[in-house]
């Protein structure tokens, strides 16, 4: 039943189903999701196979703890923005279900608890690894770059790049170059992962006063930089084979996958030029197309260490 609020307004239901809801989506589930596809398969690179079941378990749990926290808070920062986006509108701070002290709060709690059971659990590397990234994305990206600076995703989406570097620790203790180039194949990949949903949205941006690179720059621009990074992504992915790590089953699905995507932005490229626009332009197509690439990507990734020629 909703009640009456100040001045005459509906406060939204605070059921305690709801109120469970809307504390998961502070996490950002869906984000943590694709994190966690990306760490796993590294755990099974750094091993050579098999991890402990009990390793994987304690590192994907304290990994999600980490970036559920780093999502809250992101989502305290920005409440006032969220507010102005269509995109961001039902978020649980924007709606009221959650207060902005008590996420707050759960967002802190979350982020010392994570390192703290990664400490313990599976390391201090991989706990020191965590909390740096939880910085990385509520200090440097969210209260540094978001809002001052087009390039806010580019150097912001190291914290996204971390979870590599957190499994990698959490089966060696240290982090080698191998994942090192896989953080450099996120950190390139983010981009043009994330500039065309920008692009899709851009008005939301605009009347938040989000500086995205599509907003403040022409869609050339944004291309040409997309196809840079790409390029750099798909050069990343294939300097690891060297190492020695992998086998041919992730040689080949790098190859494979990334000329894949390399023509979906292209392909997107050449619409710009055309001057094509909406969903002509298909920005939503490569946005897609960069999940379905890092997943098969890392698929491969966690397949190769067992196949043996």
């Amino acid at each position: 039943m909703r009640h009456a609020g100040p001045g005459g307004e509906h406060s939204p239901q605070r059921t305690a189903g709801a109120v469970i809801r809307a504390y998961v989506a502070l996490t950002k589930p869906r984000i943590i999701e694709l994190l966690l596809i990306t760490t796993i398969p590294t755990m099974f690179l750094a091993a050579g196979g098999f991890p402990s079941l009990w390793l994987i378990v304690a590192t994907v749990v304290g990994g999600y703890l980490a970036a559920g926290g780093a999502n809250t808070l992101n989502m305290y920062l920005d409440r006032d923005i969220d507010a102005k986006m269509k995109r961001t509108k039902n978020r649980p701070l924007v709606t009221g279900v959650v207060t902005p002290r008590a996420a707050l709060i759960f967002g802190i709690v979350l982020s010392i608890f994570s390192s703290v059971w990664l400490g313990v659990l599976v390391n201090w590397a991989s706990a020191a690894l965590a909390l740096g990234a939880i910085l990385l994305y509520v200090v440097f990206y969210t209260m540094i770059l978001k809002r001052r600076t087009s390039q806010n995703i580019v150097w912001g989406g190291i914290a996204g790049c971390m979870p590599v570097l957190i499994g990698w620790s959490a089966v060696t203790g240290t982090v080698s170059w191998t994942a090192v180039l896989l953080f450099l194949v996120i950190f390139f990949w983010t981009p043009p992962h994330y500039w065309p949903l920008a692009e899709k949205f851009s008005k939301d941006y605009a009347d938040a006063g989000v500086p995205m690179l599509p907003v403040v720059a022409a869609r050339s621009n944004v291309a040409r930089q997309m196809i840079m990074h790409t390029v750099f992504m798909v050069a990343s992915s294939l300097a690891i084979i060297p190492l020695g790590h992998t086998g041919w089953v992730y040689g080949v699905s790098a190859v494979a996958v990334g000329a894949w995507f390399l023509f979906l932005v292209i392909r997107y490229a050449v619409r710009v030029r055309r001057g094509l626009t909406g969903k002509k332009l298909g920005p939503m197509t490569v946005f897609h197309g960069s999940i379905t690439y890092l997943t098969l990507l890392f698929v491969a990734l966690a397949i190769d260490p067992f196949v043996v020629l």
